[in-house]
């Protein structure tokens, strides 16, 4: 799922539980490096001069997926979630839906909807040695199946938490962890912000606040960080990470 390290996919993420090789590190610094870090710096910078898209979502008017396993994963989030990462997990899937929409490519409604909501369910429990990311891109393909959901459906929700913090993955929109990532990306680090409609955003932080999302996201990160040494956000610390997410452009 990702361009540079095709490897990090759902194989390895389970294998390995998401512990990074010496040649995996280089390979994700290589890539943020190229692709990643300059997308974000170009984008910040269309916002800061006031240059806003057009994605939007009518907000009032959007229908949500209203499949069974689309109910239980509202239910599961709303009573596993913490209130801002309950409000982050609907922000994640209102911001990948309308950068969906605006790049017209197809996506997999309720696997992005189910992914969403439950991409963070294992943050604010570290894992000892296996990414916060993959334990709960698991739980949720477990989650999945016992609510009926098919093999192939259940592993691609969770195939996609467990890909939502490769740096390149946000890159496809159609990918389901590409969609988790590119929704999750706006909110933490404001990427592609400048893309989307300035009263669609405040509409949406308005039904769904941050509730201090920045040091609370630090603090969960910091302690991820400690307990998988060998991890992605111990890797995406080491690049900045914590500081870009102080520096998003949101107030809190």
């Amino acid at each position: 799922m990702l361009t540079v390290t095709p490897a990090l996919d759902w194989e390895w993420a389970t294998r390995t539980g998401g512990n990074l090789t010496a040649a995996q590190r280089r390979a994700l610094t290589f890539g943020l490096l190229r692709r990643t870090a300059p997308s974000l710096v170009l984008g910040r910078i269309r916002h800061g001069l006031g240059r806003r898209g057009a994605g939007r979502l009518d907000l009032a008017e959007l229908r949500l997926p209203d499949t069974a396993l689309a109910r239980a994963a509202e239910v599961e989030a709303r009573e596993q979630l913490s209130d801002y990462l309950l409000a982050h997990s609907y922000r994640t899937y209102f911001f990948a839906r309308a950068l969906a929409e605006l790049d017209k490519v197809d996506f997999d409604d309720e696997v992005g909807y189910v992914a969403s909501l439950l991409h963070d369910l294992k943050l604010e429990t570290p894992t000892p040695g296996r990414c916060f990311a993959v334990v709960g891109g698991e739980s949720a393909n477990e989650f999945a199946l016992r609510h009926g959901a098919p093999a192939e459906r259940a592993e691609s929700i969770g195939a996609a938490i467990a890909a939502h913090i490769n740096p390149d993955v946000a890159a496809n929109l159609s990918d389901p962890g590409g969609f988790v990532s590119a929704g999750a990306s706006v909110d933490v680090l404001g990427r592609r912000l400048s893309d989307l409609d300035a009263a669609f955003v405040g509409d949406l932080l308005a039904r769904h606040p941050r509730h201090h999302l920045k040091q609370n996201l630090i603090d969960c990160f910091e302690a991820e960080a400690a307990a998988v040494p060998d991890g992605r956000i111990h890797w995406l610390k080491g690049t900045g990470f914590l500081q870009l997410i102080k520096l998003a452009p949101f107030a809190d």
